[in-house]
């Protein structure tokens, strides 16, 4: 689209939401209904597409994709009304007679700019958000994954007027002419560098942003662990998507004591999961794009490989592959993997790992396999990250009870559920003051009778 096209597109937009239709419940409530329709209805369509874009399997884009849209549209749908409801608030006796309440309000014009990792998932997910909180949204995803860019686009025609929803396609260059406009609202899924030029952009209109970003997501192993189940979904974790999920275990940091036993359980767990032959798995994907495969591949460091490091140029894949005895000035140390490389990493003491953790840029998950209470009630509260589990790996962002969302270097707000709601809402506070009487003693001229109930009352 050109600058004239996407300018006219948010004005349109603006027109609209200025109209007020979007803060009836009841056209929010169809909106939601329309788009989990079509979803059903086009779910063959978007299965090809995750298989296209990233070689996903029908299980695992349903699992992590499909489902996981459906399941936040329909959490949205039975507790719309009680989130979008006025909050009553006590009303201190300085303000009496009145009642104060809040009241969710959605922002306006809203823009949504997803990766490519979980192309479906993280641009439908924060639509549904926005929608039910009364927004107006142009989405717009990654030019990476183009066939789901496209399902989502006849899905979006499909159930809604442009004017409330619309698509916008394309790269750099319509990244750019949108983060000229002005918009109420902008939510980011990506890297660390597009956020901060997203961040960059949107100050110039003040705009205020939600920016879900990565990081090296450390996954600890102390000597107590149960090393065959940590083993078993530590490899899940990291290889789900061939390792391009945002909050998959970026490197395993165990002690030193159980580092070969847990080595052993790995290469078994990759075995079983994904058998001999990983690059021959029809279940297993492919790395987005030749420049992120080539990347990825010099990162390997082939002396410390003690699983996998086979790779398929013509299909973009790299198997599962694990390296020992590395350190943290090694190259694959250095920045976010994104990929199905796993660094192994010793230390002699949890307090030595806790410390050295506490010294790194704050990561967007954390996982800890303990037995230990006591261990575990350390590690959650000495370290810093977005969001973790205790005895697995990435499955707390697959939930709408819990808000999603990164901490300092790995991105600021969050969503999913009421969280997502309350991104997408501006709370107005409000005191409604009654007319049958008016307290005096705030007026001047101040008179000293009334400095004591003053103090009496904002005491």
């Amino acid at each position: 689209m050109t600058v004239e096209e996407i300018k006219k597109l948010t004005e349109e937009q603006r027109r609209f939401f200025e109209t007020g239709a979007t803060l009836e419940l009841s056209y929010r409530i169809q909106a939601l209904k329309r788009l989990k329709a079509c979803i059903k209805q086009r779910e063959e369509e978007i299965l090809a597409a995750l298989k296209k874009d990233l070689g996903k399997s029908r299980t695992e884009g349903y699992m992590c994709e499909v489902g996981l849209t459906l399941s936040e549209i329909g959490f949205m749908l039975s507790h719309i009304r009680r989130y979008a409801a006025e909050k009553r608030v006590h009303t201190p006796l300085a303000q009496f007679p009145s009642r104060s309440y809040v009241k969710p309000s959605p922002y306006g014009v809203t823009l949504v700019m997803s990766p490519w990792n979980y192309p479906f998932l993280l641009t439908m997910e924060p639509l549904a958000d926005a929608l039910a909180a009364g927004n107006t949204v142009i989405l717009k995803p990654s030019a990476y994954s183009p066939h789901t860019g496209k399902v989502i686009a006849q899905i979006v025609e499909e159930c809604f007027d442009k004017k409330l929803v619309a698509v916008v396609t394309g790269g750099r260059a319509e990244n750019t002419c949108l983060l000229q406009q002005h918009f109420d609202y902008i939510f980011f899924t990506g890297s660390q560098a597009v956020g901060k030029e997203v961040m960059t952009r949107a100050s110039e209109h003040l705009t205020p942003v939600t920016l879900e970003l990565g990081g090296k997501s450390p996954c600890l192993v102390d000597k107590t662990a149960d090393l065959s189940l940590a083993a078993k979904r530590i490899v899940f974790g990291k290889f789900l998507n061939c390792g391009q999920t945002c909050v998959a275990p970026d490197y395993v940091y165990c002690d030193k004591a159980v580092k070969e036993e847990l080595l052993r359980e790995i290469q078994k767990q990759i075995l079983r999961q994904f058998g001999p032959n990983p690059l021959d798995n029809p279940d297993y994907g492919k790395i987005i794009n030749r420049k992120h495969f080539d990347r990825l591949c010099r990162l390997i460091k082939r002396e410390n490989v003690v699983a996998g490091g086979q790779v398929r140029e013509t299909s973009l894949q790299i198997a599962p592959t694990v390296m020992q005895d590395m350190t943290f000035s090694d190259a694959v140390m250095q920045e976010e993997i994104f990929g199905p490389l796993m660094p192994i990493l010793t230390y002699d003491s949890l307090e030595e790992a806790i410390e050295r953790i506490r010294t790194l840029p704050h990561p967007l998950a954390l996982y800890l396999f303990t037995k230990s209470r006591k261990n575990a009630k350390k590690v959650m509260a000495c370290c810093g990250f977005g969001g973790g589990c205790i005895n697995d790996t990435v499955i707390h962002l697959a939930t709408s009870e819990m808000g999603f969302g990164g901490f300092g270097e790995s991105g600021m707000g969050s969503y999913h559920g009421k969280a997502g709601f309350l991104t997408f809402s501006h709370q107005k506070s409000i005191v409604d003051k009654k007319l049958w009487l008016d307290l005096p003693m705030r007026y001047q001229p101040y008179r000293k009778i009334y400095d004591g109930l003053i103090r009496l009352f904002l005491r």
